[in-house]
């Protein structure tokens, strides 16, 4: 990114639920299914790869756009695909009462508030790819984390 404090800012707002309880294959499940959402190649590509490294199979990343529709997914992941698709959306201006009651049922307060904010972030960096046309296809597995690893 030609911006980096943009980029600095982007990372500072995601360093709040990645070292949180969260589990990282969980977030990027949240960040592949935003990603669908909005149409960002770039981020799926660069989630997709990162999930396999998290271990995610084939099958779970194939499946999460229909995540509705098979039961490989536990009630913590369906809770937070169901919290991600709302919080990405917002149709009706708020968060319908029964995904709400879902996520709390799964997440803590503490959970729950690092988890809007991961999809907060994968919808700010969806609307900057998209804007700026990221073509997707050349992102390296893991390289985002290697990048943000202190330097030693």
């Amino acid at each position: 990114m030609k911006h980096p404090d943009v980029f600095k800012a982007m990372m500072g707002l995601a360093a709040t639920y990645e070292n949180s309880t969260l589990e990282p294959a969980l977030l990027e499940l949240v960040k592949i299914r935003a990603s669908q959402i909005n149409g960002c190649g770039f981020c799926l590509d660069m989630h997709t790869k990162d999930a396999r490294l998290e271990g995610e199979t084939e099958q779970r990343l194939y499946l999460v756009s229909v995540w509705r529709e098979t039961s490989i997914y536990s009630e913590r992941e369906k809770a937070a695909l169901a919290w991600t698709e709302a919080v990405t959306r917002l149709e009706n201006q708020h968060v319908p009462d029964a995904v709400y009651d879902q996520a709390k049922a799964q997440f803590s307060d503490e959970e729950l508030v690092r988890l809007t904010i991961a999809v907060v972030v994968i919808n700010g960096w969806n609307r900057l790819n998209i804007a700026f046309n990221l073509p997707a296809g050349s992102y390296k597995a893991g390289s985002l984390k290697a990048a943000r690893a202190p330097a030693s």
